[in-house]
């Protein structure tokens, strides 16, 4: 009689809360990568213009602070052409945002998927940080058309003056992209108990782009509420953006140093509240 060998998969809940599965990750990259293709591809599907969307959001967003802040309200761009100041504080604002509005709802709107197979859940953030990428890349390379216009082209090009903090910008960028995955992880543990937060996400992120210097430059800022940005990390990121790009640089490094430690206590806290919760939520869901 031809013995047969059965195998049997336990999985067991991990006891400690801080706990990231190197290996199931790496077991299930194919799945990471189909998740991020369909983050991308049905952010515009069916409509007509298709990825365009991607290149009219900001263009439009800009023309509109153009006209209101800078025509109508007389807000300071630091001399540098309106179109560069806002392209440029808006490249990294609009992945920051579409990053923690997505992750943040990213257990409730995927618990279908959870109760049919398992994979590690924190994958489900982690193709939102990585699909918006490719947003972020389309949208600098719009903003580098602009740039290198209003640089070898118009006469706006002696308030232009980019350096060799260039070659730091993938590092800012993954400080950002950081501290939106620990931002996105609290809030989508927070938003399984309290759906509140998901009707609130829009208002939120408009407020915090308010507090972020994206339509005004740190120097309208008095230098005695200046502070304030400590606690706000993806002010100095904007703020460091622009002045890889341009040279203009109003906060100390002292910010930089401040806003990494933060994005590391927001990020560290977010994966341990995130292990904490994934255990349970889907009988909550």
């Amino acid at each position: 009689m031809e013995d047969v060998t059965r195998y049997e998969i336990i999985i067991k809940p991990n006891r400690s809360w801080f706990y990231i599965d190197w290996r199931g990750l790496l077991h299930y990259r194919d799945l990471l990568f189909l998740l991020i293709r369909r983050d991308f591809v049905s952010r515009y599907k069916q409509t007509i213009l298709g990825p365009l969307w991607f290149i009219i959001q900001p263009l439009v967003m800009t023309l509109v602070f153009t006209v209101v802040f800078f025509r109508v309200a007389k807000v300071s761009t630091d001399a540098l052409p309106p179109v560069l100041f806002y392209l440029c504080g808006l490249l990294i604002w609009n992945y920051f945002s579409s990053c923690i509005s997505i992750t943040s709802t990213s257990l409730t709107t995927n618990a279908m998927l959870f109760e049919k197979v398992y994979f590690p859940r924190i994958i489900i953030p982690l193709s939102t940080i990585f699909s918006n990428l490719i947003t972020f890349a389309i949208q600098l390379l719009t903003f580098l058309c602009f740039y290198f216009y209003y640089k070898w082209c118009t006469a706006s090009s002696a308030q232009i003056h980019p350096n060799l903090f260039l070659f730091a910008l993938p590092l800012l960028l993954l400080q950002a992209a950081a501290f939106a995955l620990g931002v996105g992880l609290w809030l989508s543990a927070l938003t399984v108990k309290y759906r509140d937060l998901s009707f609130l996400m829009g208002f939120l992120v408009q407020l915090w782009m308010y507090a972020t210097p994206v339509i005004y430059p740190v120097s309208a800022i008095p230098s005695q509420w200046r502070f304030i940005l400590i606690i706000n990390p993806i002010a100095s990121i904007v703020d460091l953006y622009r002045y890889a790009f341009f040279g203009t640089l109003s906060l100390s490094l002292k910010y930089l140093t401040f806003s990494i430690i933060t994005t590391c206590v927001v990020l560290f806290s977010g994966i341990l509240i995130f292990n904490k919760v994934e255990r349970t939520f889907i009988d909550t869901v």
